[in-house]
């Protein structure tokens, strides 16, 4: 296969366009460079030439002055800035304009943010999902009928990277849900989705490849001993040195497979493509709960797929341009 111009949409740390009273996490899902220079080994690797095209805005104003370079396929690591529909944007111009691109659609990538319509979707293929409602007001929280006992969990119905989470997500009463959900509608413009607490052991799934798609290893996922939320999720809101981990899993052969199995009907339901990561929790009887798809996933080296690098004993780059390969498979470009 011919060296191939590889553009990358991508919306790096520092540059979202922040409004007066924004949250101080409303960019927690843009990207550090180190995830770009990652992709550009991983693409070099396999014998392409990526091309740094920018956000959706500098695609949509490349576009629109007749300005975009050469490029024969395109990889979308962007978040957008606002709305549920924000990681569509890109796939959405890059398929305007006739480019083919790796990753899942715009379809996918808007369904499986609204957290409430992926946990709808992935249930109808037999995965088990936490009982939720979603809140759009303080009002409705005063006096709504509750998806569980408490404790409840409380976070933005439609972003991702744990934005909008912090210890006090987790609550023990009506009080401090109408809080709670008061906050989120208020800093995130967004309702809030209202969900049982599950206390047990968290778990993320990789998934990789098409017909048939693939898991990689299981990975747990540290808990904040206090709150019992994941630590990711929490640690940037704690005072420094105050984080305590705890990982209370065991993972055992019947559980990696029980994990696996939901994960691939989740990718599978949601029409995923080329690589994912399904997040789990158990319940206190250890029976497993769907918590979010993310096709999006961040390909940052600190991140997942440096971590089972890391356990496969080879680079991040390496384990990056199989997932990569995968892709141009599909689109028949490899």
């Amino acid at each position: 296969m011919a060296s191939l111009a590889f553009g990358l949409l991508f919306d790096l740390l520092g540059s979202f366009p922040r409004r007066p009273g924004d949250p101080d996490d409303i960019d927690a899902e843009f990207e550090p460079e180190a995830t770009l220079v990652l992709l550009e080994s991983a693409l070099r690797a396999l014998g392409h030439e990526p091309v740094r095209l920018g956000s959706p805005f500098d695609l949509l104003a490349q576009l629109g002055k007749g300005e975009l370079p050469p490029i024969d396929v395109a990889l979308n690591v962007a978040e957008g800035t606002r709305g549920r529909d924000r990681e569509g944007w890109a796939p959405v111009l890059l398929q305007m304009a006739g480019i083919p691109a790796l990753g899942s659609d715009a379809l996918t990538l808007s369904a499986t943010l609204d957290k409430s319509w992926a946990a709808a979707l992935v249930a109808t293929a037999g995965v088990p999902v936490v009982p939720q409602r979603s809140l759009g007001s303080a009002g409705e929280a005063e006096t709504t009928a509750l998806p569980a006992c408490f404790p409840l969990f409380v976070k933005p119905r439609w972003e991702g990277t744990a934005k909008g989470i912090r210890p006090s997500s987790r609550v023990e009463d009506r009080a401090a849900l109408v809080r709670e959900v008061a906050r989120i509608v208020a800093d995130y413009d967004q309702p809030a989705l209202v969900e049982a607490f599950l206390p047990g052991a968290e778990y993320t799934v990789t998934v990789v490849g098409n017909a048939p798609a693939r898991a990689l290893p299981v990975l747990q996922r540290a808990l904040d001993a206090e709150s019992g939320i994941g630590l990711h999720a929490v640690e940037r809101h704690l005072p420094p040195g105050a984080a305590r981990p705890r990982t209370p899993g065991t993972l055992g052969g019947a559980l990696e497979r029980e994990l696996v199995e939901l994960a691939l009907r989740a990718y599978t339901a949601l029409e995923c493509r080329d690589f994912a990561r399904a997040d789990f929790k158990l319940d206190a009887q250890g029976r497993a709960y769907f918590l979010e798809m993310n096709p999006l996933p961040t390909f940052d080296p600190s991140g997942s797929f440096g971590i089972l690098a890391e356990l496969e004993g080879r680079a991040p780059e390496a384990l990056v341009a199989e997932v990569l390969a995968l892709g141009l498979a599909r689109l028949g470009l490899a």
